[in-house]
């Protein structure tokens, strides 16, 4: 297995962190290198060079040990190969970065087990395959705007938290209200399109982003390929994203718009599907090494199109908390989905799917990570035949800088 290759190869040439040092010594940070995360995508740290090449894996093992479709367990993984590129450093492109990322995933699915919609792991796929799955420039015009054009995910900058990247569920990355939406969802994991986007930053804490994107990311009917397809009726998805301070913290407005005409519910082909969001995240309390940040989310999707037209999630994330084990991070989430009248009337479907979520995320190296997860889904999939299901996982993330 991928993983089992790559632990053995880092264990033999890993340095030596706090596992190896003197038992009475006090531990210092292990400071990890965090599997890739979209939040940090086309930054460069202070020191690194024009390149920057990370390789991460991360797996997931989840079951059902009550309800849901089956009682089985499931694992699922995802390899990571990222490049970062100063254009300016190395080439005297001033002003320019460029991203290329490549993804594999096997594909297996969780929520076949499970029953839900919303998908329990993050990870899930729709199909094993090695792609393509962003590849962009993002140019410098001014002080404070930038555009960023090619093979784009949407959830890498906008309807994204930090405080919610510790959680296993796919909702927590983007509401399934959007997330959810169009003909084979936006632009986002694990199908994504040609895109291109502005983002200007007037004063500090404040940023305006809007795009354009594929209305139909990917290939609906080949999701193991890197498709890129335009015109065909598709259409596009046009957003818009007003980030703003507020008590310390900070919120996030969407509103999102496909120009193309959709089926609804009733069989008639129509424009129309948008929605709106609000969301927000703030350091709640604080000391020392004790740190407690919350977040939610809120969001309103087209009834006529969408299946859950409502949908409100909100967590905390306690951090240093474990003694000696300062970057340890513990979290507690909800999710509450829930369905359309016009999704119901032609599906005979419960009012919603809750989702319930208790995570803790240990840094164990520099480069290696684990992470037990329980979750509780409530009306999986808004299916009265379905029973609510609980749900054990054990997330293993491995990171390493080949190239800085």
């Amino acid at each position: 297995m991928i993983g089992a290759a790559l632990l053995l190869a880092a264990a033999a040439a890993a340095p030596a962190t706090e596992a190896t040092m003197d038992a009475g010594a006090i531990s210092p940070r292990i400071t990890p290198i965090r599997p890739h995360s979209h939040i940090h995508a086309g930054e460069h740290a202070p020191g690194e060079g024009p390149i920057v090449f990370d390789l991460s894996y991360s797996s997931d093992i989840m079951g059902t040990v009550a309800g849901g479709l089956k009682r089985r367990a499931r694992y699922l993984d995802n390899l990571d190969l990222v490049m970062e590129v100063d254009l300016e450093e190395l080439v005297g492109w001033r002003g320019a970065e460029m991203h290329v990322y490549g993804l594999y995933n096997n594909g297996q699915s969780i929520s076949e087990v499970v029953g839900d919609a919303q998908m329990v792991s993050e990870m899930e796929a729709n199909a094993q395959a090695f792609k393509l799955y962003e590849a962009w420039i993002d140019q410098m015009l001014a002080p404070n705007l930038s555009v960023r054009a090619g093979i784009y995910d949407l959830n890498s900058e906008f309807d994204m938290l930090e405080t919610a990247t510790l959680f296993v569920g796919g909702a927590h990355g983007m509401g399934s209200d959007i997330g959810m939406s169009g003909r084979n969802g936006p632009s986002i994991f694990p199908a994504t399109g040609l895109a291109a986007r502005v983002l200007y930053r007037p004063a500090e804490g404040w940023a305006v982003r809007a795009a354009v994107l594929d209305g139909v990311p990917g290939n609906p009917d080949h999701p193991s390929r890197t498709s890129i397809r335009l015109g065909k009726g598709e259409g596009a998805l046009l957003i818009g994203e007003v980030e703003a301070p507020a008590a310390g913290g900070r919120l996030l407005i969407g509103h999102w718009r496909y120009t193309s005409s959709l089926e609804r519910f009733d069989g008639v082909t129509a424009d129309g599907n948008d929605g709106f969001y609000l969301r927000g995240e703030k350091t709640l309390a604080e000391d020392g090494d004790r740190k407690v940040d919350g977040f939610f989310r809120l969001g309103i999707a087209d009834k006529k199109f969408n299946m859950f037209d409502r949908f409100a999630s909100a967590g905390i994330k306690l951090g240093g908390w474990v003694g000696g084990r300062p970057d340890d991070e513990i979290g507690f989430a909800v999710i509450g989905a829930f369905t359309s009248p016009e999704y119901r009337r032609a599906n005979d479907s419960e009012r919603a799917e809750m989702v319930a979520e208790a995570t803790y995320r240990a840094p164990l190296t520099s480069w290696l990570t684990v992470q037990p997860n329980l979750q509780y889904v409530r009306n999986p999939s808004a299916d009265p035949t379905i029973d609510d299901a609980w749900v054990l996982g054990l997330r293993v993330e491995m990171a390493f800088r080949l190239i800085d």
